[in-house]
């Protein structure tokens, strides 16, 4: 199981930097690490359905109401943080997510979503591409040099499509939904 200091020792090594030993410490990799980790997490997690991050929950509803467009107001899950709301209960479900809130006409509201998760609970394919995110972020400003960013940023793309295609191999696939479009 990876921890946030793993994570970071990952992108460091990986642009030539010396290790840390926690983030709370008195260094350059531990401040530029600390500024830079959880965006690279959260980023990653937002960019595709993780299957290690997929949470499940029924919302609340508020009792403010939409001005148009939509009958309910719902608040977005807070523990587990939701960082993407991936679909209601059935995909057909009309919704839409502003700010912190989602709205719709349904009168309960039930949602698939990513959350954001700590890197324990991370598949290690996807702490490889976290932390190759986090090296592309500190390549700039740790090591001055826009030749290794744009390398670091390739081998982010790399890890991404590595770690999409397995997670995607997990589970039953989804089935297509006929219409006319499809036919």
């Amino acid at each position: 199981m990876a921890s946030e200091v793993d994570i970071c020792n990952q992108a460091l090594t990986s642009i030539g930097h010396k290790t840390i030993q926690s983030l709370s410490e008195n260094s350059e990799g531990a401040r530029k690490c600390s500024v830079y980790l959880q965006q690279a997490i959260d980023e990653t997690l937002r960019v595709y359905p993780w299957n290690c991050a997929v949470r499940r929950a029924s919302l609340s509803q508020l009792s403010e109401t939409p001005a148009f467009g939509f009958s309910y107001v719902y608040a977005l899950p807070q523990e587990p943080y939701c960082l993407r709301v991936l679909q209601m209960t059935e995909k057909s479900i009309r919704y839409k997510v502003e700010g912190r809130k989602l709205l719709t006409d349904e009168a309960a509201a039930k949602i698939l979503y990513i959350a954001r998760i700590v890197p324990a609970e991370m598949d290690p394919l996807l702490v490889s591409a976290v932390a190759a995110r986090l090296a592309a972020e500190l390549a700039y400003p740790m090591a001055n040099s826009p030749t290794l960013q744009a390398n670091m940023w390739k081998l982010y793309e790399q890890k991404l499509l590595e770690a999409v295609t397995i997670d995607a191999q997990e589970g039953t696939p989804d089935e297509i939904e006929v219409d006319t479009f499809i036919n």
